[in-house]
């Protein structure tokens, strides 16, 4: 099961990626971030690959897609709030989308 991140991990984590466009969702211990790109089926295309780390993470994030735009929000349920499992699938969805 996963832990919520220690303040250590807090601060340092979640500074790093907050300089690759990631914020903190205000009223809850959530990450979120918009990605736009260049159509609805490169949007889409990054989703499925996207939602295939995702399942072999067994952490699936909140998201929402019109055309182009894609928003996530990444939170642990089993924690309530952030965790390492967070941090890493933001930073693979980062990937995916160079």
């Amino acid at each position: 099961m996963s832990q919520p991140l220690s303040e250590h991990e807090r601060r340092h984590e979640l500074s790093t990626l907050t300089t690759t466009g990631w914020s903190i969702v205000e009223g809850r211990d959530a990450i979120s971030k918009s990605y736009k790109f260049s159509s609805f089926i490169e949007a889409f295309s990054w989703m499925s690959a996207a939602a295939l780390w995702a399942e072999k993470m067994n952490h699936h994030p909140e998201w929402f897609n019109v055309y182009n735009r894609v928003e996530v929000t990444l939170s642990t349920h089993d924690v309530g709030g952030l965790s390492a499992l967070d941090i890493r699938l933001a930073q693979k969805l980062d990937e995916l989308a160079t």
